[in-house]
């Protein structure tokens, strides 16, 4: 079996995480899924940001909860890739699905980060991000490790939901049983073996070696999540699932 490969924040091994540039790059690359996080700032937006602040991904220690305008903010990552790509704007998630709708087979799996959730509420910020979404429906699925965010989404609309679980345990996957999300997320560290049957797909990060990927795929793993897609999709067996276009 061949996995999927997710473009982790993009391509993020070589760009800012989270980025305009980095997710164009993954789409660029072939990659035919790709993850980024979104938060919720003071005006009500969803901008790609993992972080609940801007000091390791541009160097500036503001909280995106107190902020709406980003001119002076430049998210190029200046720690750890200096100033190659500055100014690297702060991206919004209208910006990102727009260039989405520009690769029509590509999925986008947009992660609510719980820092919003908790900070603005469940029903606040998944209506904006299903407002959102609407324009690229088909092609989103919305994921977090707040079960409560996902069971708002599917009660409300029929976008794909992913459940991220930091617990590989007999209570979660009582819960996944109970409320069959479409997605199952983990850190692949956290399963010893087998993943756990059902209905769902199995997407495990964050995985950079080709011949670990393939390893997992054979034990029934539908999606690899890798920070460096563009490798992983040079390899002979991986490239075979490219979405590359031309």
């Amino acid at each position: 079996m061949i996995p999927v490969l997710v473009a982790h924040r993009g391509y993020m091994e070589r760009y800012p995480e989270n980025s305009l540039s980095s997710i164009r790059a993954a789409l660029e690359s072939g990659a035919c899924m790709v993850e980024f996080d979104v938060q919720m700032d003071a005006a009500g937006r969803l901008v790609l940001l993992h972080d609940d602040n801007f000091k390791r991904t541009a160097g500036i220690a503001a909280s995106v909860f107190e902020l709406n305008d980003y001119t002076q903010i430049s998210v190029h990552e200046p720690e750890r890739l200096g100033d190659t790509f500055r100014p690297e704007p702060v991206p919004e998630l209208a910006q990102v699905l727009a260039v989405l709708l520009e690769y029509p087979a590509a999925t986008a799996f947009v992660e609510i980060k719980d820092e919003s959730l908790q900070r603005w509420g469940v029903s606040k910020v998944v209506d904006q991000a299903l407002s959102s979404v609407a324009v690229a429906r088909q092609q989103c699925v919305i994921i977090s490790d707040n079960l409560d965010a996902l069971l708002y989404v599917k009660a409300r609309s029929d976008v794909r939901i992913g459940w991220v679980i930091h617990r590989y345990n007999d209570a979660c996957y009582k819960l996944a049983r109970q409320h069959q999300p479409d997605f199952m997320l983990c850190n692949y560290r956290r399963i010893k073996n087998t993943p756990w049957p059902g209905n769902w797909q199995w997407m495990l990060y964050d995985i950079s070696d080709p011949e670990l990927a393939m390893e997992w795929a054979n034990k029934g793993v539908d999606l690899i999540e890798t920070r460096d897609i563009g490798t992983l999709l040079q390899h002979p067996r991986l490239k075979q699932r490219s979405c590359r276009r031309g």
